[in-house]
């Protein structure tokens, strides 16, 4: 009974989360995986996600290897609309780098790109499904309607801020990048998030990649993910998988950890870090965004909490 107790909590917790719009009772963050979910953190509300890493790479080819370790910083802010968020992404790294003719340290910026997210479709807008207090086979029945997803946009820009070392030679200092993004809830504890994205698509060294990513959600504390990324282009292409857990310590604070891998040896690359991520959301103000039944209006959550509290008194006093 109390297994059935907490997981109408979760399933609560979903549903309720969904009518809100973008923001939740609890952290949603992209870490520690790579891929970039569908929906933003909310408006007015500022989140940080960073971890460091150690890294090793080994080309059979080339004949080189490296050894390091590095920061990456994402900084998201909720801005204007609830559908709408702008992100910077920093990536820093220090290694010591050996070949047949070169010994060095290499350090400085590997990555910089600023971008904005939109959330353009979002399945839960039409109300979810209220959990069922008597069947727990009703709460877990199969649903074609898990298979359509929220999809969002990002288009983002990349900055020519990295170190020589870590970038193609003469790639331009600044370079696009688009995605789309999908991203389906199968019951209260899985999630799949997919990205499809074109980057540096003006220049010599354009790529086109997806990342895959399967997150469960444990119980309301512990979520594991698995994660696949593919890149393929003409300077560079690879197949990299991931997997880790994260650990909610407080409703705006989580941490995580992860370990990737590649297979193959031209380079042969393993990285794993252990990161954390942290929400301020004190000027978010509730806003729920009614269901297309109701006309698909935006609404104050608290002002319609009074409304529907005055009319409820009006009613009681009419009937008297």
């Amino acid at each position: 009974m109390k297994k059935m107790n907490s997981l109408l909590h979760i399933a609560f917790v979903f549903s309720f989360s969904s009518l809100l719009a973008q923001h939740t009772d609890m952290i949603n963050s992209n870490r520690p995986g790579l891929s970039m979910a569908a929906f933003s953190v909310g408006k007015n509300v500022f989140q940080m996600e960073s971890g460091i890493y150690g890294i090793r790479e080994d080309h059979n080819l080339s004949r080189y290897n490296s050894n390091g370790f590095g920061v990456d910083l994402d900084l998201r802010y909720g801005f204007l609309f609830e559908q709408l968020e702008v992100i910077g992404n920093f990536k820093y790294q220090y290694d010591k780098y050996f070949s047949p003719l070169v010994e060095t340290t290499r350090s400085g910026f590997r990555a910089t790109t600023f971008g904005a997210k939109y959330l353009i479709y979002d399945p839960f807008k039409k109300g979810e499904d209220k959990p069922n207090l008597y069947s727990w086979k009703a709460n877990h029945k199969f649903k074609w309607k898990q298979f359509i997803p929220a999809v969002g946009v990002y288009v983002g820009m990349n900055f020519g801020f990295a170190n020589e070392d870590y970038a193609f030679p003469d790639e331009p200092s600044m370079s696009p990048k688009i995605m789309v993004i999908a991203q389906n809830h199968f019951g209260t504890r899985w999630v799949l998030v997919t990205n499809i994205f074109y980057d540096k698509f003006t220049t010599d060294y354009k790529s086109l990649g997806y990342i895959l990513t399967l997150t469960r959600g444990f119980n309301q504390k512990w979520s594991g993910f698995i994660e696949n990324q593919g890149i393929k282009g003409d300077y560079y292409s690879d197949s990299i998988f991931r997997i880790g857990a994260a650990y909610l310590l407080q409703n705006n604070l989580q941490i995580d950890a992860s370990i990737s891998k590649n297979f193959k040896d031209t380079p042969d690359i393993l990285y794993g870090g252990v990161g954390v991520s942290w929400r301020f959301d004190k000027k978010y103000k509730p806003v729920k965004i009614e269901s297309d039944e109701d006309g698909g209006k935006r609404v104050d959550k608290k002002k319609k909490d009074k409304k529907e509290k005055k009319k409820r008194i009006d009613e009681v006093e009419g009937g008297e």
